[in-house]
């Protein structure tokens, strides 16, 4: 199979060629291998392969699996693989390799995908862009001076430029979204809990983080959930499951939804004209489509979201780094880390039970607020970020502030970083480009960026829809209908 055959397919269509015997699993994986030798020196998106390892799986596998031969890269965080370096994009973690697989990463293989790779991810998936400095930036597909977003980041632009299908990622504040809308892709974050985060942690950002993956195509987003959701043992959660199958919902009209929309911040920050533009062009084809479109925004406090989940990510990474200490046997020190990610840890040191308490207090009145803005409402939409995919380094700390953050880590002084406000400045920094993902990993509602929009410059701009909790057919249907309606997944990067 040559490339422009294999990027013809999504990853429903590659394994249909499977099971007909048209083409085998392992001439599929090395058509990817080699795209992959073609296009990641352009791209830096794998930062690991296992060739033999994917050739044997290759070899071995049933054509009757849903996603049989479909070749597979895996995200380098949390997605544990057996026997495969795991380094979360952390120089902290070394080659340390797993004993066994993770949960969800056993659900990609019995749905059979073939994974050959790990993908680049910024450390321990802490920023929405993927510039780690122990393997250096992810590149975007579409133009590789810019961003391909983050946490998700090298995996978005693998699967952009059609190296695979199907990448796994993970979503703790829109890092399938983010990249997803930065490199012109569908990504869907599932409800909190719909997919595992076993066996080794309960569960991963005190809930606010779920994984699963970035495809071309809604159906293989909605196959790929089919194969891999609901609780494992000991799971914390117990959503109720789907009434049909989500690759069913992606191929049956939505109905007639009552939309609301909004292309103002949450945070009451700017957003770039490009991105607005592609929301109320995506408000026009829903209403072309014979949609209720009202425009309405959810009751957010910004102030207080943002201060409570910055509280909870800092309260999660100090906590992250510790668990990994004592799994390496070894201690942590600012010099295993990058000055911003030993910046949190030393805040998540000095933050108190009650500030973490009342955080996750108000995160859940939140929860509670939004639940009745969404029974008015079938779904939401948003821009996916407030700004057009930036350059590679825009987000990253000035020479002045690395040196401050330098300084601080040695002397040690996270109460001091506290007391100097270091927490809201942090916050203003980090969410003015992304002001609209974040709230729903604190709720815990379905959300997703579709592909509807280039500006200009020939870069990507997502919009971004939610739904209620626990309603991923809602979602699937609308993506399928909007999917058909001003398809995508025809568009082929520079890089590609």
């Amino acid at each position: 199979m040559d490339f422009s055959e294999y990027l013809a397919h999504d990853g429903v269509g590659l394994a249909g060629l499977v099971r007909s015997k048209e083409v085998t699993a392992l001439e599929l994986l090395e058509t990817a291998l080699a795209a992959a030798d073609r296009l990641n020196p352009a791209l830096n998106a794998i930062v690991h392969r296992m060739d033999q390892a994917a050739r044997s799986a290759a070899s071995a596998v049933s054509g009757g699996l849903p996603l049989a031969g479909v070749p597979f890269l895996v995200k380098d965080l949390v997605q544990l693989v057996e026997g495969e370096p795991y380094r979360a994009g952390s120089r902290f973690l070394g080659d340390y390799r797993p004993d066994h697989d993770s949960e969800l990463m056993a659900r990609f293989r019995r749905a059979g995908l073939i994974a050959f790779g790990k993908t680049n991810t910024p450390e321990f998936g802490l920023t929405p862009f993927t510039e780690p400095e122990r393997f250096g930036p992810s590149r975007n597909p579409w133009n590789v001076r810019h961003t391909t977003g983050g946490s998700s980041g090298g995996s978005a632009a693998a699967v952009a430029a059609g190296i695979v299908p199907i990448a796994g990622g993970g979503d703790g504040g829109g890092s399938i979204r983010i990249p997803a809308a930065c490199c012109g892709i569908f990504g869907l974050k599932p409800t909190r809990g719909r997919t595992p985060w076993g066996p080794d942690v309960g569960q991963v950002w005190l809930g606010a983080a779920v994984d699963h993956v970035l495809t071309r195509t809604v159906r293989d987003s909605a196959l790929v959930l089919d194969a891999t959701h609901g609780p494992d043992v000991g799971s914390p959660y117990q959503i109720e499951p789907p009434a049909r199958a989500y690759l069913e919902e992606a191929a049956t009209p939505p109905g007639r939804l009552r939309i609301a929309w909004t292309a103002r911040s949450f945070s009451g920050g700017p957003v770039h004209p490009d991105c607005v533009a592609a929301t109320e062009g995506a408000v026009a084809l829903l209403q072309s489509l014979g949609h209720e479109v009202v425009e309405a925004s959810p009751p957010i406090d910004w102030t207080a979201f943002a201060l409570s989940f910055l509280t909870q990510v800092c309260a999660e990474t100090a906590s992250e780094v510790k668990a990994a200490g004592a799994m390496l046997g070894k201690t942590p020190t600012r010099r295993d880390f990058e000055p911003a990610t030993w910046a949190l840890v030393l805040l998540g040191r000095a933050i108190s039970a009650e500030a973490l308490s009342q955080a996750l207090r108000f995160q859940g009145v939140m929860g509670r607020q939004l639940g009745r803005f969404f029974s008015e409402y079938d779904v939401l939409v948003t821009p996916t970020l407030a700004v057009p995919p930036f350059e590679i380094g825009a987000l990253q700390p000035k020479p002045f502030e690395r040196l401050a953050l330098e300084v601080i880590g040695r002397l040690g002084a996270g109460r001091l970083l506290k007391a100097g406000g270091m927490l809201e400045q942090m916050a203003d920094q980090v969410f003015a480009a992304i002001p609209f993902t974040p709230v729903f990993n604190v709720t815990g509602q379905p959300a997703m960026s579709v592909p509807l929009a280039w500006n200009q410059s020939g870069l990507p701009i997502g919009v971004q829809v939610v739904g209620r909790f626990g309603d991923e057919a809602t979602l699937f249907r609308l993506a399928g209908q909007l999917e058909q309606a001003a398809p995508w997944s025809h568009r082929r990067p520079p890089v590609s």
